[in-house]
């Protein structure tokens, strides 16, 4: 039995089962303060039977064992969270500790639509922009984990928005996450109209980063998750139609409409990410 802890911007997931398909108990708790949230989520975790924890958390992250400090969250926008030690959920048990988005990206390969390729990219697209990226069926690591969502890109001719990110302006979350959509409408996404001539700036901000995706960490299929591609899915679309203009048939990269694709497992990939984590120190 695996427990998972889905640590988002604003709420949290707790999941209890083995996947998909088995699934025992699942409780959501209201991201608040660090105290009252890992207060809220150890009371939860307290009272189920489990042989390892997976916490797939926002970021970014300090994921180096040798680290003093790993398992904590860093130098994050979310107000109060900079420093929180994640860890102290595990109460000395087994624990894996990544990104949200790496969760994801992990249990489209378990459960979901990357079951037939070697490397995938999960891209959430929400309060933030995260990108997972899995390499030889291996999470990509290196110096850290991934930030692939704070790349710089060019944006379309005429385009004077500067963008929300706190650290970087227009960066592709400061241009197509979910705040910065309203930033530039002056309206939440939900209340933006499909036909509406910003989802152009919003698909050509993720095209571009698909482009610079498609270039270097080789992805075979690239998803497009989060709130905000859920709720519009023509999004998907006008991404293919720009990153195709954008490749202009270079490279490897021919069928577009296959490459950018939906998560298989749909909202769920995010609670079932901790699980994912979670599997990969069960014994």
């Amino acid at each position: 039995m695996l427990a998972g802890v889905e640590l988002g911007g604003t709420k949290c997931i707790c999941t209890l089962g083995t996947g998909p398909d088995d699934v025992r108990a699942q409780v959501e708790v209201p991201t608040t303060s660090p105290h009252a949230t890992l207060a809220a989520l150890g009371d939860i975790l307290d009272g189920w039977d489990f042989q390892a924890l997976g916490i797939a958390s926002f970021g970014p992250l300090q994921l180096d064992r040798t680290s003093a400090r790993f398992g904590s969250i860093i130098s994050t926008p979310k107000a109060g969270w900079s420093g929180t030690d994640l860890t102290a959920l595990a109460r000395g048990g087994a624990v894996a500790i990544d990104t949200d988005v790496n969760g994801a990206a992990l249990a489209e390969g378990l459960w979901g639509a990357a079951q037939d390729v070697e490397s995938w990219t999960y891209i959430t697209v929400g309060t933030g922009v995260g990108v997972g990226s899995i390499c030889c069926r291996q999470i990509l690591r290196g110096a850290g984990h991934s930030e692939a969502g704070h790349q710089r890109v060019p944006k379309l001719p005429c385009d004077l928005f500067g963008g929300t990110c706190v650290y970087h302006g227009d960066c592709v979350e400061g241009l197509a996450s979910g705040p910065a959509i309203a930033a530039r409408a002056g309206k939440p996404a939900r209340d933006i109209a499909s036909d509406d001539e910003i989802w152009r700036h919003v698909a050509h901000a993720l095209a571009m980063l698909c482009h610079n995706l498609v270039l270097t960490t080789l992805p075979q299929r690239i998803f497009i998750g989060g709130g905000v591609a859920a709720a519009h899915p023509q999004l998907l679309q006008l991404v293919r139609e720009s990153l195709r203009d954008s490749m202009a048939g270079y490279g490897t990269c021919d069928d577009v409409d296959a490459l950018i694709a939906s998560p298989g497992l749909g909202k769920g990939a995010g609670p079932l990410g901790s699980l994912a984590l979670a599997s990969t120190i069960a014994k």
